[in-house]
């Protein structure tokens, strides 16, 4: 068992936990809730060894227990898979899993034997249905696939304690369904899991106690049938979340952008669709159907793209990301730590950065308007910061998300990718984000929102376009279009 006893946590004078005191038992699924910002990272971040409690003492097995470096944590049994994931990229799916761990031929402990430790992973991915080649480099794999990599990671060191946070955010449906088997196998054996996750169904399908924090206090913690979805919202949020989805009412115009022929010569081919002014049409699909790789084909991320464009109208030829913003495209992408912010940077900068010329500051800048300008930008937001000069690192998960979602509103784009803009941040801040969509729509704005959730594009969109195999299979208009068959076209 481990025990957390009057935790507190502060940040020179910011506080951040106050009194937090819960226990985590044995063959039990921990639920842990509360939006962005609530405290639910720091916490886990206390368990292993990466911060030190202002006030509170914790004990693993009846035994004090206070690690002074996430190592220290390892070695007591503590895995932790961050939402933001923790693997070298460059090395191997296999030299991931023994990283600091390696095993070394006998009689010579300079000498790595490498075929052991593969067939110990291709032993790990048998034991738990996972199709992964144990000599991908992780920097070739999806985020779902490098998700698996963190667990089976986790698995390998035979933890007693394993927290996930999110850990279903870039999972396929499939890949999702594995994870939780295999969480059913891991409570059987007694491991102890910490399951952060803003996502209701998921709690409710798999927690056995739920903890909600608020605000850096604990609000309630309680077995699964005392916590229906609508309670756990509420203590969440401290009110009710009506009407989560706001009404579409948007004014659908003329064609604002257009594609045709899109190929990457890659993983997507001959691909064409359209997008009005004030219309939010979605992109579904599996993980791996190629919705990102459309995305980065029309920003210019991708090279030797082929295939026309338009934007208002006119021919639009994009070789680069700045060639797309310069046009009026924006691109929040799904991975915001690799690909979307610059984390060491000042959260204002974050923000200004690709909008310099937009906001007249091309050869000189004015520190004081950008400060301003990230302000009001970020408070359109909710972004909570201690100052818009700290570094994005120190924010949680959902108030990263919403810098870059403060950067686009600040480009005043005519066209806008979002892809997966609420993967990772809580009920609340989604509704947020949708009414935020939904704004942008009524202001004549053209949308392509990519979601792995099949309620938020039905929730959200006007039309929505399916993705199989790199292909586009189909173009559905919301009247027609429901979960079972989004995913009848998605898998063919």
């Amino acid at each position: 068992m481990f025990t957390f006893q009057h935790i507190a946590k502060s940040f020179g004078k910011v506080s951040v936990l106050r009194d937090i005191s819960l226990e985590l038992r044995p063959g039990q699924v921990h639920a842990i809730c509360g939006e962005n910002g609530a405290g639910k990272s720091t916490l886990m971040k206390i368990m292993s060894g990466v911060y030190q409690p202002t006030a509170g003492e914790m004990s693993l097995e009846g035994q004090p227990y206070r690690p002074s470096c996430p190592l220290d944590a390892i070695r007591a049994g503590i895995a932790m898979i961050y939402q933001e994931l923790d693997l070298a990229e460059h090395l191997t799916v296999t030299e991931n899993i023994f990283l600091g761990r390696e095993l070394t031929v006998a009689g010579q402990p300079w000498r790595l034997d490498a075929k052991a430790m593969r067939g110990a992973v291709q032993h790990l991915l048998r034991q738990y249905g996972f199709h992964l080649n144990p000599d991908s480099p992780v920097a070739e794999l999806s985020i779902g696939e490098s998700q698996l990599v963190e667990l089976l990671k986790a698995l390998h060191r035979q933890a007693k304690i394993i927290v996930m946070d999110e850990p279903t955010s870039a999972l396929s449906e499939k890949e999702a369904e594995q994870l939780f088997r295999i969480i059913g196998e891991l409570r059987k054996r007694g491991l102890a899991i910490v399951y952060i996750s803003h996502r209701m169904e998921e709690i409710q399908r798999l927690a056995d106690v739920v903890t909600v924090l608020r605000d850096g206090g604990l609000v309630a913690t309680a077995p699964l049938a005392e916590m229906p979805s609508e309670r756990i919202i509420r203590l969440m949020v401290g009110r009710e979340l009506t009407d989560y989805y706001p009404p579409r009412q948007s004014k659908i115009g003329a064609v604002a952008f257009s594609v045709t022929g899109l190929t990457d010569h890659r993983k997507i081919s001959d691909i064409g669709f359209e997008v009005r002014a004030g219309e939010i049409v979605g992109m579904a699909g599996l993980v791996g159907a190629g919705r990102t790789e459309v995305a980065n084909a029309i920003f210019g991320v991708t090279a030797g793209v082929s295939g026309k464009m338009t934007l208002r109208g006119e021919p639009l030829t994009v070789h680069s990301p700045a060639d797309a913003i310069r046009a009026g495209i924006a691109y929040l992408t799904e991975d915001r730590k690799r690909t979307g912010l610059c984390v060491d940077l000042p959260c204002a900068w974050n923000i200004t950065l690709p909008n310099f010329q937009h906001i007249g500051m091309n050869l000189l800048l004015d520190l004081k308007r950008e400060r301003r300008l990230a302000e009001l930008f970020s408070a359109e937001m909710h972004t909570k910061w201690n100052s818009p000069d700290e570094p994005a690192s120190n924010l949680s998960g959902g108030n990263q998300q919403k810098l870059l979602l403060a950067r686009w509103l600040m480009a005043e784009s005519e066209f806008l990718i979002f892809d997966e803009p609420t993967r990772g941040i809580d009920v609340g801040a989604k509704k947020e984000v949708y009414a935020l969509l939904n704004s942008l729509a009524e202001s004549g704005k053209a949308i392509l929102l990519i979601s792995s959730e099949l309620p938020e594009l039905l929730g959200v969109c006007d039309r929505i376009l399916v993705m199989r195999d790199g292909r586009l299979a189909a173009n559905l208009p919301r009247q027609q279009a429901t979960q079972e068959i989004i995913l009848r076209h998605a898998a063919g």
